[in-house]
């Protein structure tokens, strides 16, 4: 079986993110990168269905963005991923997740792969459409928010997430394109020797200029910290008054109501 795991590389949570110039994403230079967390979990299924089904199996990792997303894909190697693919992204980083399904299907067409993981959403953008989208153009089966995989002969049954604590069993052929949620299993470390031996491992460069594109369906226009604004106000009146002063805050200004 052959597994494609779709990786990004984020801001970490203990970065210092500062507002880049033009006002449409972060600055690199400020933040410290690290691979996405659902990813990381959707790395470790396909690794776990890997070593149930034997040597067979081929885990690739694909990742797009700047020269320094090879650090996530070599993580990936290390923990156990078989070879690389870095869509080479520069300057700017795409934030449509359509644009960004598009140069991934391009990419990884003719690969043919049985299965494709990938996280519910990334910890920066956290749209959660690249893995269905990319599923669609694909001609694939897609599921989200999977929490458990049972691998079968043409076909793979998941366990889906749904709301108020409910899950859902669905059975789908192959292939088929996957999100999994954060939690569904134990992420692995890197051993020592798996991250000697993933300096060995091939990693596949190609240069966005060489993937088709489309114009993006959507843009930041602008990204700005919050001001914060405190206010106190004395509400004074006769009992229905003071009643009716405070509904009317909950409703028009705080939006509680």
């Amino acid at each position: 079986m052959k597994l494609c795991v779709l990786v990004k590389q984020v801001p970490g949570s203990e970065s210092a993110l500062r507002i880049a110039s033009g006002n449409t994403w972060v600055e690199d230079a400020a933040a410290l990168f690290e691979m996405n967390e659902s990813d990381n979990y959707a790395l470790e299924e396909a690794l776990q269905i890997k070593e149930s089904l034997g040597n067979d199996s081929e885990v690739v990792v694909v990742s797009m963005g700047p020269e320094r997303v090879q650090k996530v894909i070599r993580e990936a190697l290390s923990k156990g991923a078989d070879r690389g693919i870095h869509i080479n992204e520069m300057p700017e980083i795409k934030s449509d997740p359509f644009a960004t399904a598009q140069v991934f299907a391009n990419v990884i067409k003719d690969e043919n792969f049985d299965l494709i993981f990938s996280g519910l959403q990334s910890d920066d953008v956290g749209s959660g459409q690249t893995g269905v989208i990319l599923g669609e153009m694909l001609g694939m089966a897609t599921a989200t928010l999977v929490m458990a995989t049972e691998v079968q002969e043409g076909s793979i049954k998941v366990k889906r997430e749904l709301e108020s604590g409910w899950f859902q069993w669905v059975s789908m052929s192959t292939p088929a394109s996957i999100t999994i949620q954060s939690g569904i299993n134990q992420p692995r470390y890197p051993s020592l020797k798996g991250i000697m031996g993933a300096k060995k491992k091939e990693m596949k460069v190609v240069d966005l200029s060489t993937a088709v594109t489309i114009e993006k369906q959507q843009s930041f226009a602008n990204i700005y910290l919050p001001i914060a604004d405190k206010k106190t106000e004395m509400i004074e009146g006769n009992v229905d008054q003071m009643v009716s002063r405070l509904v009317d805050v909950l409703k028009t200004e705080i939006k509680v109501l």
